[in-house]
């Protein structure tokens, strides 16, 4: 319970600290859904452009801090969506971990890449 609760201090922490920065520059008035969600789909290309034309291997060891500040980027832009429509980003996660759970049974789904409805 109390790692949970931390999470939430932490998640609100970062969602504030976010909210501080945006409007310090008063860029609220362009952080509308279509831009948030676009933005994020920006920022999850570039993170996926840190792999690109690289093996297994050598994607692993991809540059640290970038990847860092590609995933920092993904995970602020999500934040501030969700934000936005007032979603608990806890609560939504949580959500989504039970409806995985419930579509990928242990049973069936260990060690297998296949999706819930080949299983």
């Amino acid at each position: 319970m109390i790692i949970m609760q931390n999470l939430m201090t932490d998640i609100e922490e970062i969602q504030r600290s976010l909210r501080k920065f945006r409007d310090n520059r008063d860029w609220n008035q362009f952080h509308d859904s279509k831009n948030l969600a676009s933005a994020l789909s920006i920022e999850a290309a570039e993170l996926n452009e840190l792999f690109l034309w690289k093996t297994v291997a050598e994607s692993e060891k991809v540059e640290r801090e970038k990847l860092a500040d590609e995933i920092a980027d993904v995970l602020a832009y999500a934040m501030m969506l969700a934000d936005r429509h007032g979603l608990n980003v806890k609560d939504i996660m949580m959500k989504k971990i039970e409806k995985n759970a419930a579509k990928y049974p242990i049973e069936k789904s260990k060690g297998s890449s296949k999706k819930y409805n080949e299983l």
